[in-house]
């Protein structure tokens, strides 16, 4: 069987990333918060792998919470939005093959991703890893780097599509050995760097503070 990735993680089969998932949903008792750090993260990012993530999403996650069975006997994860509203989500759909613009994005992420690390190494070079929101004192370790002061990433990428024509446009290379494809058209990939450069606004927080911006 292919090896299967969320976010960073790697797993040797698509199994065995369902049991990473399953692992976390039993450490916890039904009505739970999800409170481990690194739990919070893998979900954040099996979220992010939903066909309708950004509706799930909403204005931002304050805590994932496990949740009654809908259907058979196993509990499942629920969604406590920022603004106290609730909704499901299915960890099974998220682990389906991702759509073509869910490939596109994962490969702009990737096409940028020495941006956004030149970006927090510069903040570590002038001594200010603090909070962008908060204040709070950042470590090095746990600092993330976020598109909370200007456009949400996916509404960047989304306008680049737009302008060149449509996902479709974006012809992708076969999945790297970090799981996702690169721009094969590496003119079309300068103009989405530039388009980048231009729109994305980066700061640092906290991964509580990560956890609850829009994506």
């Amino acid at each position: 069987m292919a090896e299967f990735w969320i976010g960073q993680r790697w797993y040797r089969t698509k199994g065995d990333a369902e049991d990473a998932v399953r692992e976390v949903r039993d450490r916890y008792s039904e009505g739970d918060k999800v409170d481990r750090l690194e739990d919070q993260e893998l979900l954040l990012d099996l979220l992010a792998m939903h066909t309708e993530a950004e509706a799930k999403i909403g204005c931002g996650v304050e805590a994932f919470v496990i949740d009654r069975p809908l259907r058979g006997k196993h509990s499942g994860f629920k969604i406590i939005r920022t603004d106290g509203s609730e909704i499901d989500f299915s960890f099974h759909a998220c682990l389906k093959p991702p759509n073509y613009r869910q490939q596109v994005l994962s490969a702009m992420r990737a096409e940028v991703a020495d941006t956004v690390n030149a970006y927090f190494n510069s903040r570590v070079a002038a001594g200010s890893l603090e909070s962008d929101q908060s204040g709070a004192p950042l470590d090095p370790a746990n600092a993330h780097v976020s598109y909370f002061q200007g456009a949400a990433f996916v509404d960047i990428a989304t306008g680049f599509a737009d302008e060149v024509g449509g996902w479709d446009a974006v012809e992708l290379t076969p999945s790297t050995a970090a799981g996702f494809g690169m721009f094969t058209d590496r003119a079309l990939a300068k103009r989405w760097h530039d388009h980048h450069k231009e729109h994305a606004v980066l700061g640092l927080l906290t991964p509580q503070e990560n956890l609850r911006r829009p994506r």
